[in-house]
């Protein structure tokens, strides 16, 4: 597997190994020792999760306030642009963010630590999408980024996005982290 690095420091691409021919492909999507050693991921993984959406559908940018989750993410069907922002106050990179295209021809993960606002807007008609998580999903601790938000300033490959009712409610940079 390959390790790309991010705007982020610790905000990281994977390019696992695949093992292909003419009947199909194997890679493992996961191997705790091995993402430990290259990725520094202490905690363990307690929920997995799997979301599928169309075209222009944008989820997030979402975020747990008390109980940040890392998350291990990819894509199985389709493609989407995926994205972490950096919303720690005190990390050099604090309002940054980094993007990646995610798809299942090129099989790349992207690793989310715990603190970072994630999101992704699906590119395909459709897009299947699994991540891990490092601590349990609590609505009441739940906060969204603005998709949007010019501070932060997100080069998003589209401009005519889906949202839900909740994600339209998501606050700016500066109303989330006043200074």
């Amino acid at each position: 597997m390959q390790v790309i690095d991010t705007i982020i420091s610790d905000v990281k691409i994977v390019e696992p190994k695949v093992f292909g021919d003419e009947r199909g492909f194997f890679l493992e999507t996961f191997h705790a020792k091995r993402y430990q050693e290259m990725l520094n991921i202490d905690s363990e993984f307690v929920q997995d999760n799997h979301s599928r959406s169309c075209f222009g559908v944008l989820r997030g940018l979402h975020f747990q306030k008390s109980n940040p989750q890392g998350k291990l993410v990819r894509v199985v069907r389709g493609t989407v642009f995926d994205v972490a922002v950096d919303i720690r106050p005190d990390s050099p990179t604090f309002g940054k963010w980094a993007g990646v295209e995610l798809s299942e021809d090129n099989r790349r993960q992207l690793w989310v630590p715990p603190g970072l606002a994630h999101g992704f807007v699906v590119l395909s008609d459709v897009a299947d999408f699994e991540y891990k998580c490092t601590d349990y999903y609590k609505p009441s601790d739940e906060g969204c980024l603005k998709w949007d938000d010019a501070e932060v300033g997100i080069e998003w490959p589209i401009s005519s996005v889906q949202l839900s009712a909740k994600d339209e409610q998501g606050l700016s940079l500066k109303e989330l982290f006043p200074r």
